[in-house]
């Protein structure tokens, strides 16, 4: 089996010079001009689109010679039809080397601009049909050939009678206007005496189907003709000049300026996401763009977010693009479009979508757009370095695991600590994103019901692990009251909190160092005061919530960023309850509101291992 390939071939090669350039063009002639007339794959569109790139490198007059040359073979009917959009003696020349059939031709001429009709009029192989088409097009013959009975129109040979030497006869100048229907001759008027030595048959009116009638008929029908593709000619420079390719009807300018921008358009795009399908009004401004890109430069453009949607064959609603091209399609658009899969085999097979101008309500007291604040920003950097460094910790995860070949134990042992390092980053984003998200009110603490008392204890409990053997942790003081302190906050969020609290202040803690607790509800909130450890009651009031760049590594650790950045998280997580971290002296109050006394505490654990009874 033979696969052609040379069309890949060709689109491989870069253009480097002119040089190059022509030797591409004259190549991409001959491919294109050879292959079949309805093959449609996006390597023959990738084609077209390099030939209009190097048309703009290569002069007209070059192109024009390279489509004269009469080895060349242009049988398809769509390459035909590109080439006779192009300048005029580029479209001269194509169409005068086509090599189309009588169908084609009939197919092809309607659709061909006015100017490229006037060259397919000079061909002499054209069949009656395609004449007659052009005819009914009013697409004439642009000269005036002569006649076989009259080489010369102005003057006429008339034979003498029997007996007498023949004479010429010049007619006198006649004005085309004045010039008497084909056949008809005003008869010499009887007083005139005739010339002598002539007939007096020279002046008499042509008898019906003489031959000096039927030349005189052939002369004003070939000067009838002549005026028309005359003024053919002059409209089309009209037009060219204009940039129109058909000639406006006067139905008023702002009707046209509607029709020409407008509001929104469907379209259909291929497996690159090139549109090869919009409204027929629109159709060769917008086909052969592609959707996204992802570059600057390029005449679509869109945000990050399109460009990963249309990446991942995701539906697209209502992004924002910009489109640079002609008037009635550039400036700003929204784009709606689903993706197209291929029935047998599931393939994607390109979006089907619709493009709209987008709506602007405009307000008297609307206010500008507020900009975004830090922790926005901070948002949108923070999506945008999870995506690399997740890939990374994907790969390193590949090689440690073995899941595509075997790996060396030095380079699973490196993988492994990537995957660590990334996991300890992604940790370090998510909190960042957290205390952001608190910060903008993206993100709330959830409402609920949960015993203080028993999150505390069980906490304390946790870290009495690392505490002990250092001779450190917490002194729990006694409660003066029965009743639980109980939070409206949901267990969750309190337990993640009260972890975050106590294991960064634990982290702090040297040595044999005790940090006293102590737990009571007074004035509507839950408080939790705790004495700040050494190292932390050295800080002032800002060092104490900010992160320390370069701190010391500590075994425990509540936050990758430091003691001080886990307390303003919680301070953070505390402020959206409904509640605060503060500092007072030498201790640390962290207080949530309290929820009524008469409310259950559903799953709370008022001892460590032990569940309340149910309550009426």
């Amino acid at each position: 089996m033979h696969f052609d390939d040379r069309l890949a071939t060709v689109l491989r090669q870069s253009v480097a010079g002119e040089t190059i350039a022509r030797i591409q063009f004259r190549q991409l002639l001959d491919l294109l001009g050879t292959s079949p007339s309805e093959a449609q794959t996006p390597q023959i569109d990738a084609a077209y689109m390099r030939l209009g790139t190097l048309s703009k490198q290569i002069a007209p007059s070059r192109r024009s010679a390279m489509l004269g040359e009469p080895v060349l073979r242009l049988r398809n009917p769509r390459l035909v039809a590109e080439l006779a959009g192009a300048e005029q003696v580029v479209a001269a020349a194509a169409l005068a080397t086509a090599q189309l059939t009588e169908a084609q031709w009939l197919d092809l001429i309607p659709a061909l601009p006015i100017h490229a009709r006037s060259h397919v009029r000079q061909r002499k192989d054209l069949t009656p049909r395609t004449v007659a088409l052009l005819d009914r097009l009013g697409i004439g013959r642009p000269a005036l050939p002569l006649t076989q009975q009259a080489e010369n129109p102005a003057s006429q040979i008339v034979q003498p009678t029997s007996g007498e030497s023949p004479a010429v006869v010049c007619d006198p100048p006649v004005s085309t206007n004045e010039m008497p229907d084909a056949g008809t001759v005003s008869p010499v008027p009887e007083a005139t005496a005739p010339i002598e030595g002539t007939s007096p048959d020279a002046y008499a009116p042509p008898r019906k189907g003489s031959e000096h009638g039927e030349a005189i008929s052939a002369i004003v029908r070939r000067i009838e003709e002549f005026r028309a593709a005359r003024k053919l000619e002059e409209e089309e420079k009209q037009y060219a000049a204009a940039d129109l390719q058909a000639p406006r009807l006067p139905l008023g300018d702002l009707t046209d300026q509607a029709e020409a921008c407008p509001a929104s358009f469907d379209f259909m795009t291929d497996r690159d996401n090139r549109i090869v399908w919009c409204d027929r009004a629109l159709a060769p401004m917008v086909i052969g763009l592609r959707l996204s890109t992802g570059e600057r430069d390029a005449p679509v453009t869109g945000s990050r977010t399109l460009a990963r949607a249309v990446a991942m064959r995701l539906p697209v609603r209502g992004e924002a693009i910009r489109i640079d091209g002609a008037k009635p399609i550039a400036g700003e658009w929204q784009v709606d479009a689903a993706p197209r899969f291929d029935r047998p085999d599931g393939a994607f097979a390109g979006y089907l979508g619709r493009l709209r101008r987008p709506v602007v309500i405009e307000s008297a007291d609307s206010a500008a757009p507020a900009r975004p604040s830090e922790a926005e920003r901070m948002r949108q950097i923070l999506h945008e370095l999870r995506t690399p460094v997740s890939a990374i910790q994907g790969f390193a995860e590949v090689i440690q695991q073995e899941l595509i070949v075997p790996t060396p134990h030095e380079y699973r042992a490196l993988a492994a600590g990537i995957v660590s390092d990334a996991a300890r980053i992604l940790a370090g984003f998510g909190e960042l994103d957290r205390i952001a998200k608190l910060a903008t009110g993206a993100a709330e603490i959830e409402p609920g019901l949960c015993d203080m008392g028993a999150i505390v204890m069980a906490t304390v409990s946790h870290l009495s692990a690392y505490g002990e053997p250092r001779g450190s942790g917490f002194a729990l003081a006694s409660s003066d009251s029965d009743d639980p302190p109980v939070a409206a906050v949901a267990p969750e969020d309190a337990e993640l909190l009260t972890w975050r609290f106590l294991a960064a202040l634990a982290g702090a803690t040297s040595p044999g160092e005790r940090l006293k607790l102590r737990l009571k509800t007074m004035s509507g909130k839950v408080r939790l005061t705790v004495r700040l450890p050494g190292r932390l009651n050295e800080r002032d009031d800002e060092s104490l919530f900010h992160a320390t760049v370069g701190a010391q590594s500590q075994a425990l650790s509540a936050s990758m960023f430091g003691t001080g950045f886990a307390l303003r998280l919680a301070r953070e997580e505390a402020r959206s309850a409904g509640g605060d971290l503060r500092r007072s002296g030498k201790k640390l109050h962290l207080e949530l509101p309290a929820a009524s006394p008469h409310h259950e505490v559903k799953g709370a654990v008022t001892e460590i291992g032990q569940k309340p009874e149910a309550t009426g």
